[in-house]
């Protein structure tokens, strides 16, 4: 199952409080989601410093606990907004015989 994740922002966070050990823990567990598939695109927002995480999971919960051993979501940091995702069903029109 494909699943989107935006980051929210989490209230009274400042930006002192991503220290550079945590930042390069987040890395570190990031690449090691990608290497294992659980992550399979991930970008910062253009207009603002938020990610958007595109998961391959079996279900929501799996990708709950993926977003959940993340340092910054641990540190209370970062929290995700977390979307099921469909495949398209739309071009199905284009090559369904006519009724």
């Amino acid at each position: 199952m494909r699943i989107l994740a935006i980051e929210r922002p989490v209230d009274g966070v400042t930006d002192s409080q991503f220290t550079s050990d945590l930042l390069a823990d987040e890395a570190a567990r990031v690449y090691r989601l990608y290497q294992e598939g659980t992550i399979r695109e991930l970008y910062f927002r253009a207009d603002e410093t938020n990610a958007v995480l595109e998961l391959e999971c079996a279900d929501l919960a799996e990708a709950d606990r993926a977003l959940a051993s993340l340092p910054l979501v641990e540190a209370g940091l970062i929290q995700f907004e977390v979307i099921p995702l469909r495949p398209y069903p739309g071009f199905s029109r284009l090559f369904s015989e006519p009724d």
